[in-house]
Protein backbone atom coordinates (compact mmCIF):
# COMPACT_ATOMS: atom_id res chain seq x y z
CA UNK A 1 0.00 0.00 0.00
CA UNK A 2 2.89 2.51 0.92
CA UNK A 3 4.66 1.38 -2.19
CA UNK A 4 1.50 2.49 -4.61
CA UNK A 5 2.62 5.59 -6.67
CA UNK A 6 5.93 5.93 -4.75
CA UNK A 7 7.78 6.07 -8.48
CA UNK A 8 5.68 8.30 -9.21
CA UNK A 9 6.04 10.63 -6.34
CA UNK A 10 9.58 9.81 -6.50
CA UNK A 11 10.08 11.46 -9.97
CA UNK A 12 8.02 15.00 -9.12
CA UNK A 13 10.37 14.73 -6.18
CA UNK A 14 13.30 14.68 -8.04
CA UNK A 15 12.11 17.04 -10.59
CA UNK A 16 10.76 19.72 -8.33
CA UNK A 17 14.05 19.70 -6.42
CA UNK A 18 16.14 20.03 -9.58
CA UNK A 19 13.97 22.90 -10.11
CA UNK A 20 14.59 24.24 -7.61
CA UNK A 21 18.18 24.22 -7.38
CA UNK A 22 18.11 25.43 -10.93
CA UNK A 23 16.05 28.39 -9.80
CA UNK A 24 18.72 28.79 -6.69
CA UNK A 25 21.79 29.15 -9.15
CA UNK A 26 20.30 30.95 -12.03
CA UNK A 27 17.03 32.92 -10.91
CA UNK A 28 17.09 33.99 -7.85
CA UNK A 29 19.76 37.07 -7.15
CA UNK A 30 22.39 36.64 -4.82
CA UNK A 31 21.91 38.80 -1.38
CA UNK A 32 22.98 42.14 -1.21
CA UNK A 33 24.79 41.54 2.29
CA UNK A 34 25.82 38.34 2.12
CA UNK A 35 26.56 37.54 -1.39
CA UNK A 36 26.32 33.84 -3.04
CA UNK A 37 26.57 32.09 0.43
CA UNK A 38 22.98 33.61 1.27
CA UNK A 39 21.83 30.75 -1.37
CA UNK A 40 22.30 28.04 1.39
CA UNK A 41 19.18 29.77 2.99
CA UNK A 42 16.66 28.09 0.23
CA UNK A 43 18.08 24.65 2.14
CA UNK A 44 18.38 25.40 5.55
CA UNK A 45 15.32 27.29 5.84
CA UNK A 46 13.14 24.49 4.21
CA UNK A 47 14.95 21.61 6.12
CA UNK A 48 14.26 23.02 9.43
CA UNK A 49 10.26 23.90 8.18
CA UNK A 50 10.03 20.30 7.09
CA UNK A 51 11.51 19.07 10.15
CA UNK A 52 9.59 20.71 12.24
CA UNK A 53 6.29 19.77 10.62
CA UNK A 54 7.61 16.27 10.32
CA UNK A 55 8.19 16.21 14.28
CA UNK A 56 4.12 17.48 14.55
CA UNK A 57 3.16 14.72 12.48
CA UNK A 58 4.71 12.23 14.54
CA UNK A 59 2.31 13.06 17.40
CA UNK A 60 -0.36 13.40 15.30
CA UNK A 61 0.18 9.77 14.41
CA UNK A 62 1.20 9.04 18.48
CA UNK A 63 -2.44 10.35 19.33
CA UNK A 64 -3.50 7.92 16.54
CA UNK A 65 -2.08 4.74 18.37
CA UNK A 66 -2.63 6.12 21.81
CA UNK A 67 -6.46 6.09 21.01
CA UNK A 68 -6.29 3.10 18.40
CA UNK A 69 -3.59 0.78 19.93
CA UNK A 70 -2.67 0.28 16.55
CA UNK A 71 0.60 -0.67 15.66
CA UNK A 72 0.80 0.49 12.20
CA UNK A 73 0.67 4.59 13.53
CA UNK A 74 3.36 3.94 16.09
CA UNK A 75 5.42 2.62 13.23
CA UNK A 76 4.25 6.00 11.28
CA UNK A 77 5.43 8.54 13.97
CA UNK A 78 8.22 6.29 14.36
CA UNK A 79 9.10 6.86 10.46
CA UNK A 80 8.05 10.70 11.01
CA UNK A 81 10.55 10.96 13.68
CA UNK A 82 13.08 9.62 12.27
CA UNK A 83 13.47 11.21 8.88
CA UNK A 84 13.15 14.44 10.70
CA UNK A 85 15.88 14.00 13.16
CA UNK A 86 17.49 13.14 10.13
CA UNK A 87 16.76 16.67 8.12
CA UNK A 88 17.66 18.33 11.52
CA UNK A 89 21.31 17.27 11.29
CA UNK A 90 21.07 18.85 8.59
CA UNK A 91 20.01 22.18 9.60
CA UNK A 92 21.91 22.05 12.24
CA UNK A 93 24.89 21.58 9.62
CA UNK A 94 23.62 23.65 7.15
CA UNK A 95 22.73 26.54 9.71
CA UNK A 96 26.40 26.52 10.99
CA UNK A 97 27.87 26.48 7.76
CA UNK A 98 26.05 29.36 6.84
CA UNK A 99 26.78 31.18 10.10
CA UNK A 100 30.42 30.70 10.03
CA UNK A 101 30.26 32.23 6.17
CA UNK A 102 28.22 35.13 6.92
CA UNK A 103 28.97 36.00 10.43
CA UNK A 104 32.24 34.65 11.10
CA UNK A 105 30.96 32.53 13.93
CA UNK A 106 29.98 28.34 13.89
CA UNK A 107 27.26 28.82 16.59
CA UNK A 108 25.29 32.15 18.18
CA UNK A 109 24.49 31.40 21.59
CA UNK A 110 22.16 34.18 22.82
CA UNK A 111 20.33 33.78 19.10
CA UNK A 112 16.93 32.50 20.39
CA UNK A 113 15.99 30.71 17.03
CA UNK A 114 19.43 28.77 16.85
CA UNK A 115 19.37 27.35 20.05
CA UNK A 116 15.55 26.49 20.58
CA UNK A 117 15.97 24.77 17.47
CA UNK A 118 19.02 22.87 19.36
CA UNK A 119 16.73 22.55 22.11
CA UNK A 120 14.17 20.48 20.05
CA UNK A 121 17.00 18.20 18.01
CA UNK A 122 18.20 17.07 21.88
CA UNK A 123 14.62 16.38 22.70
CA UNK A 124 13.94 14.30 20.30
CA UNK A 125 17.28 12.73 20.30
CA UNK A 126 15.99 11.35 22.89
CA UNK A 127 13.32 9.49 20.98
CA UNK A 128 15.10 6.13 20.00
CA UNK A 129 16.99 5.82 23.21
CA UNK A 130 13.88 5.84 25.55
CA UNK A 131 12.24 3.30 22.57
CA UNK A 132 15.62 1.06 22.66
CA UNK A 133 15.43 1.26 26.90
CA UNK A 134 11.81 -0.57 27.22
CA UNK A 135 11.89 -4.32 25.92
CA UNK A 136 8.51 -5.13 25.90
CA UNK A 137 6.46 -3.65 22.42
CA UNK A 138 3.49 -2.94 23.67
CA UNK A 139 5.30 -0.92 26.68
CA UNK A 140 8.07 0.63 24.50
CA UNK A 141 4.66 1.93 21.89
CA UNK A 142 2.69 3.95 24.27
CA UNK A 143 5.32 5.17 26.06
CA UNK A 144 6.96 6.63 23.04
CA UNK A 145 3.48 7.60 21.86
CA UNK A 146 3.57 9.58 24.67
CA UNK A 147 6.75 11.45 24.43
CA UNK A 148 6.00 11.65 20.59
CA UNK A 149 2.69 13.74 21.80
CA UNK A 150 4.35 15.82 24.59
CA UNK A 151 7.26 16.80 22.48
CA UNK A 152 5.38 17.53 19.12
CA UNK A 153 3.09 19.82 21.26
CA UNK A 154 6.33 21.72 22.71
CA UNK A 155 7.46 22.59 18.76
CA UNK A 156 4.70 25.19 17.61
CA UNK A 157 4.83 26.31 21.31
CA UNK A 158 8.52 26.98 21.18
CA UNK A 159 8.21 28.40 17.22
CA UNK A 160 5.85 30.57 18.37
CA UNK A 161 8.06 31.93 21.57
CA UNK A 162 10.67 32.26 19.06
CA UNK A 163 8.87 34.91 17.09
CA UNK A 164 7.60 36.68 20.02
CA UNK A 165 11.16 37.27 21.19
CA UNK A 166 13.43 40.04 20.14
CA UNK A 167 14.94 39.69 16.83
CA UNK A 168 18.85 39.11 16.98
CA UNK A 169 20.94 37.61 14.47
CA UNK A 170 19.30 35.19 12.60
CA UNK A 171 16.66 36.35 9.75
CA UNK A 172 13.00 35.90 10.57
CA UNK A 173 11.79 34.77 7.41
CA UNK A 174 8.18 33.66 7.90
CA UNK A 175 7.17 37.22 9.77
CA UNK A 176 3.77 38.74 10.62
CA UNK A 177 4.50 41.34 8.23
CA UNK A 178 5.53 38.67 5.36
CA UNK A 179 9.13 39.27 5.78
CA UNK A 180 11.35 41.75 2.88
CA UNK A 181 12.11 38.99 0.29
CA UNK A 182 12.02 40.29 -3.50
CA UNK A 183 9.39 38.05 -5.48
CA UNK A 184 11.89 36.03 -6.99
CA UNK A 185 13.85 35.00 -4.07
CA UNK A 186 9.90 34.16 -2.64
CA UNK A 187 8.92 32.12 -5.47
CA UNK A 188 12.55 30.53 -5.29
CA UNK A 189 12.22 29.95 -1.52
CA UNK A 190 8.46 28.47 -1.77
CA UNK A 191 9.86 26.40 -4.47
CA UNK A 192 12.11 24.58 -2.36
CA UNK A 193 9.83 24.09 0.43
CA UNK A 194 7.34 22.38 -1.82
CA UNK A 195 10.67 20.13 -2.86
CA UNK A 196 11.96 19.65 0.57
CA UNK A 197 8.58 18.75 1.78
CA UNK A 198 7.72 15.86 -1.34
CA UNK A 199 11.26 14.56 -0.21
CA UNK A 200 10.01 14.17 3.13
CA UNK A 201 6.75 12.52 2.20
CA UNK A 202 8.93 10.17 -0.61
CA UNK A 203 11.57 9.10 2.21
CA UNK A 204 8.37 8.48 4.64
CA UNK A 205 6.68 6.50 2.17
CA UNK A 206 10.39 4.36 1.31
CA UNK A 207 10.91 3.56 4.69
CA UNK A 208 7.30 2.38 5.81
CA UNK A 209 6.77 -0.01 2.11
CA UNK A 210 10.38 -1.77 3.31
CA UNK A 211 9.43 -2.22 6.97
CA UNK A 212 5.86 -3.18 5.46
CA UNK A 213 7.77 -5.60 3.42
CA UNK A 214 9.85 -7.19 5.96
CA UNK A 215 7.11 -7.96 8.18
CA UNK A 216 5.05 -9.56 5.08
CA UNK A 217 8.17 -11.99 4.62
CA UNK A 218 8.51 -12.53 7.93
CA UNK A 219 4.92 -13.64 7.92
CA UNK A 220 4.59 -15.61 4.87
CA UNK A 221 8.04 -17.22 6.20
CA UNK A 222 6.37 -18.51 9.60
CA UNK A 223 3.25 -19.52 7.47
CA UNK A 224 5.67 -21.80 5.70
CA UNK A 225 7.08 -22.68 8.71
CA UNK A 226 10.48 -21.37 7.76
CA UNK A 227 12.73 -21.02 11.08
CA UNK A 228 14.15 -18.30 9.86
CA UNK A 229 13.97 -15.81 13.03
CA UNK A 230 16.38 -15.55 15.63
CA UNK A 231 15.88 -15.01 19.19
CA UNK A 232 13.84 -11.88 20.30
CA UNK A 233 16.20 -9.21 21.02
CA UNK A 234 15.45 -5.37 22.09
CA UNK A 235 15.06 -2.89 19.53
CA UNK A 236 14.16 0.62 18.92
CA UNK A 237 11.98 -0.39 15.75
CA UNK A 238 8.28 -1.10 16.37
CA UNK A 239 7.23 -4.46 14.53
CA UNK A 240 4.32 -5.39 12.89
Amino acid sequence: MYGKGLRALSVTTLITLVGAFALVFFYAPNDADQGFVQKIFYVHVPMAIVALFGFIAGGIFAIQHLRTRDPRHDLRSYVAIHISLILAIGVLVTGSIWARAAWGHWWVWDEPTLVSFLIVFLLYATYQPLRFSIEDPERQARYASVFAVIAGAFVPLNFLAVRLAQAYTHPRVLGTTGGSMPGDMRLTFLIAIVGMALLFITLWKFEMAAKHARANLRSLRRKLGVDEVPAARRTAAPSL
